[in-house]
C-alpha cells in the first residue's frame, strides 16, 4: 500500500507543484462539502510558492464578511495598524504639498514678509539661476528656429537661381526664321519649337486677306511643319 508521507518540504520542484495542486483541490472540495452539509461560512486564501493566488469562499458570504465577523468575535481590528500608517503617510504628504505650494508662491514674489534677509538672498539667487536656465533654453530655441529658416531661404534662393538660368537659356536660344522667331525648348525629354510671329509676318491671297502661313523648320530631330493662322 501507499506509505505515509513524511511532513517536510518536498525538495523536487515538480513533485512539490503536483502535491500542491492535488491537496489544494482536495481542500477546496472539503470546504464546499462543509458549506453544503453544515451550513458553514468558509473563506480560504492560498498563495503558492510561485506567488499565484487561489481562494474560495462560501456562496452565502464573502471574504470581507468573514474577516469582519472574525474581528467582532476576537474583539480586534485587523486594519487598525495599516490605517494608522496610511494616515501618517497622508499627513506627511499633505505637509510636503503645502510647503511646496508656499515655495512656489514665494518664487512668484508672494508671502515674503516672514522671510529673513538671508532667506531673501537665497531666494533671489535661486530665481536668478532659474532665469538664466530659462533664458539659455529660449536662446537655443530661437537659434534652432533661425537655422531652420536660413536653410529654407538658401533652398529657395538655389531654386530661384535655377529658374533664372533656365530662362536665360530659353531667351538665348531664340532664332529668326524669315519674319518669325522660334525657340528650341527641351522639357522632360520632349523637344518643342516655339514660334513667335512678327506683326508683318503673313502672306496675302488673291482677295487681299491673310492666308495660312506655312513654315518648314529643320532641326536635329528632322523636319517639322508648322501651320500658323
Amino acid at each position: 500500500g501507499r506509505g505515509k508521507m513524511e511532513m517536510k518540504r518536498i525538495e523536487n520542484d515538480t513533485n512539490r507543484q503536483v502535491t500542491f495542486s492535488k491537496r489544494r483541490n482536495g481542500l477546496f472540495k472539503k470546504a464546499q462539502e462543509l458549506t453544503v452539509l453544515c451550513d458553514a461560512q468558509i473563506s480560504i486564501i492560498l498563495i503558492s510558492s510561485t506567488n499565484r493566488l487561489y481562494d474560495y469562499f462560501s456562496p452565502s458570504t464573502s471574504h470581507k464578511k468573514v474577516y469582519d465577523r472574525y474581528q467582532d468575535v476576537r474583539k480586534m481590528d485587523l486594519w487598525k495598524k495599516r490605517y494608522e500608517n496610511m494616515k501618517h503617510q497622508l499627513n506627511e504628504q499633505s505637509e510636503r504639498n503645502n510647503r511646496l505650494r508656499k515655495e512656489i508662491r514665494q518664487h512668484m514674489g508672494e508671502e515674503l514678509d516672514e522671510l529673513s534677509f538671508e532667506q531673501l538672498r537665497g531666494l533671489e539667487h535661486r530665481v536668478e539661476r532659474a532665469s538664466n536656465v530659462i533664458r539659455e533654453r529660449k536662446e537655443k530655441a530661437i537659434s534652432t528656429k533661425v537655422d531652420t529658416l536660413n536653410k529654407k531661404v538658401k533652398g529657395l534662393e538655389k531654386q530661384h537661381e535655377g529658374f533664372r538660368q533656365k530662362m536665360e537659356l530659353m531667351n538665348t536660344g531664340r532664332e529668326d526664321y524669315g519674319g518669325a522667331n522660334y525657340k528650341s525648348i527641351s522639357m522632360g525629354g520632349a523637344h518643342f519649337l516655339a514660334i513667335f510671329l512678327q506683326p508683318d509676318y503673313h502672306q496675302y491671297n488673291e482677295s487681299g486677306h491673310s492666308d495660312i502661313t506655312t513654315a518648314n523648320v529643320t532641326s536635329t530631330f528632322g523636319m517639322y511643319d508648322f501651320r500658323l493662322a
